[in-house]
């Protein structure tokens, strides 16, 4: 796209314009049930001891949460599986990530976000690391569904592996090894606490960077090589924070960019002084659902 011939491209638009892009963004579910009361996780801070708990790899897919009878987005909307993807699904409910392989979130969220099913649903697990409301710690409700799937085999569902955290070294060693296999991080979490929802103080996410989501605000044209194409998307975050970012696209980004509306995922790596974001780099476009 020459962005020099869409002028208007490169004008703001008002945040009521953004509220009604993000609305038409949310209708693209084929039906809506009730948001589902989750847990959320915290920034591990390295002046925390984790020794004791439990540590396992951040999936980055799509998450997803089992009712019982219909798998439900973080946001409400209810995904539309093939009825063979569902088979031996427990009548209980069950959280996790809809996952396909490491460095594929387009991927899955291509697939999982079709209001209709197609076969590559196959290629989609639902790697599980919750078990709401049983009983004990998150080992205790994690074999809740580990007896179940016993008795009810399913290709479908996968149980995240949760390894004891022997020492500082040793998660740092286990965080290292995700991220050379261009996993996206870990997550460590307390095994004594019983099931809460909620941003826990008990469950963290481990990574080399932090995150954070914004809504894109203007597109601004690229100047050397970057000539009619994108140059930098100004954002704005939830909590009104207005800044640009302008690394970590494609070639094929920066001609086809993420639309004025969208949202987007981006990393940093802490802040300045000006409590400015050091170093915001593009991740990914948050993903809707599509016909």
């Amino acid at each position: 796209m020459n962005f020099t011939n869409h002028p208007y491209l490169y004008k703001g638009l008002k945040l009521i314009r953004i509220n009604v892009l993000l609305i038409s963004l949310s209708l693209s579910f084929a039906s809506f049930a009730e948001k589902p009361d989750l847990f959320l996780l915290k920034t591990y801070n390295d002046k925390l001891s984790v020794v004791g708990w439990v540590m396992s790899e951040k999936l980055d897919g799509i998450r997803g949460f089992w009712d019982g009878e219909k798998l439900i987005s973080r946001g409400g909307g209810v995904f539309n599986p093939p009825e063979s993807w569902t088979v031996n699904f427990p009548n209980f409910a069950i959280d996790g990530e809809l996952w396909t392989k490491r460095a594929d979130f387009e991927g899955v969220s291509s697939i999982v976000r079709r209001k209709n099913p197609d076969s590559r649903w196959q290629k989609v697990s639902f790697n599980i690391f919750e078990v709401p409301n049983q009983q004990g710690g998150i080992l205790q409700r994690l074999k809740v569904l580990q007896d179940y799937l016993q008795q009810h085999p399913s290709k479908t569902l996968k149980i995240i592996k949760q390894i004891p955290v022997k020492s500082t070294q040793h998660l740092n060693v286990f965080l290292d090894k995700i991220i050379k296999k261009k996993g996206e991080g870990i997550v460590v979490r307390d095994p004594k606490t019983h099931y809460q929802t909620g941003r826990l103080s008990s469950a963290l996410k481990v990574k080399k960077y932090q995150d954070d989501e914004c809504v894109v605000l203007e597109i601004l044209p690229g100047k050397g090589k970057y000539t009619n194409k994108m140059g930098v998307l100004k954002c704005q975050t939830k909590a009104g924070k207005i800044f640009k970012v302008g690394s970590g696209f494609t070639d094929a980004q920066r001609q086809n960019p993420p639309k004025i509306g969208s949202e987007i995922t981006f990393k940093y790596y802490g802040f300045t002084k000006n409590k400015k974001y050091k170093h915001p780099v593009f991740l990914k476009i948050k993903p809707k659902l599509s016909n």
